[in-house]
Order: C-alpha cells, then structure tokens, then sequence
C-alpha cells in the first residue's frame, strides 16, 4: 500500500469546545483515529495547530517546505486545514509546488470531528484514497469532490459541499469506497518549487460611488500589487468618479493592477465594452477566468519572482499550473 503523509494545520476538523468559542485542539494522530480503515500506511506530523482565518503567507511557506520534503518519502499527502483560508492556500501551494510529482490533497470539515455528524471523518477518509488514487498536483478533496487547488472557491458558509470548481471540470467524486476520475489528465510538468512571494497585495471590490481616492491611497501603503474585482466582464466608472487616472497613477508607481470581476463564473475582460478601453489603454492585465483567489496568490508569488513590469505582466497572463484556461 502506498505511503501517505497527513500533515495536520488545525481549523475546524481539529476544533475542541472551549470557553470562548470552538478552537484547534487535536493533533495528527487524533484526527487519524477517525479515519478508519483508510488510516492504513500513514505517518502523522503536526505542523502547527491553527485557525485558518490565520493562515497567512508566512504559514503557506512552512506548509511547501514540508510538503517538498514529504514529497521525497512519500506517495502522497494530506493535509488537514480550515475552511475559510482553504481555497487561498491551495492556489498558492499550486503556485509554489508546480510540477510536484505526488498528489497534495487539502481537506477539512465544517464541523469538528468529534460531533457525532461531523463530515470530518467522511472528508478524511475521502482525501486519504484521493491521495493514493491522484495523479501529481494539489487539490481539494471535500464532500466527495475533487477540486484542482487554483480552482477553488469556497461558496457555502455551514452547508457541507462548501467548495465548488470554477470555469474548470471537476477532477473527480469519491463515491463507494472507490476514487473516479471526471477530468483529462494534464501534460506532466517538471517540479519547480519556489517559496519567494511577496504578500504586498491589496485586493479591491467595487461598488456603485467608491472614490477613486481609495485606489490612489493604496500608493503610500506599502502595496505591491492590486487587484481589482470590477463589475461584469471588468467595468469601472469611468465619469463622475473616474477610475481610469487612479489605475494610470498606481501602474506609473510601478504597481501592477490585475483586473476581475465579481462574477464567479466565466472569465473577465476589458476588451468587449467601451468602459473598460481606458483601463486597457491604462496597462491593467486581465485575470481572464482565473478566481480570485488565485488571482490574488499568483501576484503575490509573482511579485516574489520579479519586480521588473513586463515579466511580471508575462507571467501573470501565463497559464502555470491550469489557474487559466488555454
């Protein structure tokens, strides 16, 4: 039988009842004592025991180091996260990791493990086959469906198939036991790790009125990179409250400005309507049909790679691991 790591991170599946609210409290081993018979072959490590609306890029670091080295040792791995930050650290280990050559599986619960209802111990046996039966690559194992990680979105605050799959089929279910494959396989990729990001990111949403002065504001906040969800297919105001000087004044400060939309579904663009031709004009890059998240991760790690503009706007108009459709 194949060897699989559980790296355990905290969140909800871990949570123990405490006096000022549910929080972290079991380790590897006592999530594996759920996991029945799929707990077969794992060996446990206990990376730290927290919340998940702590993650930060400081965690996503220590999480790669250790699923690099897991990855000479073992045929899989699992790791055991909370809901809320999921989708946001599967996008960037997706980032980081590329090419891994063995399956990384996240997966969590949205109730702990201990309640007698818990979709825990479902969860984790799911992600533990998900992790013998997957090509190399991160996903998302949860509710019986397999998400590629710089596709995931989480939708559902309690309800238990919380992640969806955006603009990208699923790549499986687990049903019966049993692990089925619902995508192609994708071209195999050599490993090229890197743990360089910058976390200097300001994400915005529009609404009807914002000031252009909140987008030139972000010039004296140490921000690196911006991104933008805009309205539709990528629109801004463009009288009245002009956004089109306020993205010009961020991109001539030397910080790039990537364009999405609030819409879930399909991909954005500023080269449709006649709003959105200045922000072209501008130099803004389009996200296309990237999510959020992964929006977000990507220019983060970019901005760890370089600082020199073009290469930044290259690379983020690339598809590195299937964040972009082709």
């Amino acid at each position: 039988m194949k060897r699989i790591r559980l790296i355990a991170t905290g969140g909800t599946i871990a949570c123990m009842p405490t006096e000022h609210g549910l929080a972290p409290g079991l380790d590897a081993h006592a999530l594996l004592d759920y996991a029945g018979t799929s707990a077969q072959n794992v060996e446990c490590v206990d990376l730290f025991n927290m919340d998940s609306s702590n993650i930060q890029p400081e965690e996503w670091c220590k999480i790669a180091e250790k699923v690099l080295k897991s990855s000479w040792d073992y045929d899989g791995i699992v790791i055991t996260h909370g809901t809320d930050t999921m989708a946001y650290t599967a996008s960037m280990l997706s980032f980081m990791l590329r090419g891994i050559g063995v399956p990384v599986v996240l997966t969590g619960s949205q109730y702990p493990i201990t309640y007698p209802d818990s979709d825990g111990r479902k969860n984790l046996q799911n992600a533990l086959l998900a992790a013998r039966e997957l090509p190399g690559g991160v996903y998302i194992c949860f509710g019986n469906a397999i998400i590629k990680g710089c596709r995931a979105v989480k939708t559902r605050t309690t309800s238990l198939d919380a992640f969806e799959s955006i603009n990208y089929p699923y790549v499986g279910m687990v049903a019966n036991g049993r692990c089925y494959s619902l995508a192609m396989p994708e071209k195999k990729q050599e490993l090229s790790f890197s743990d360089a990001l910058d976390p200097r990111v300001a994400l915005i949403k529009l609404v009807p009125g914002t000031s252009p002065a909140l987008l030139e504001s972000l010039i004296s906040c140490d921000v690196r990179g911006v991104v933008v969800e805009a309205f539709g297919l990528g629109g801004m105001h463009n009288f009245r409250r002009d956004h089109t000087e306020s993205i010009r004044k961020l991109i001539a400060a030397g910080i790039p400005v990537v364009l999405t939309s609030q819409c879930l579904y399909e991909a954005s663009t500023p080269d449709v309507y006649e709003v959105s031709e200045p922000l072209r004009n501008a130099g803004v890059i389009s996200a296309r049909d990237m999510t959020t998240e992964a929006a977000v991760t990507k220019l983060m790690w970019v901005l760890g790679q370089t600082d020199d503009p073009e290469q930044i706007r290259a690379l983020m108009r690339q598809n590195l691991c299937g964040e972009i459709m082709e």
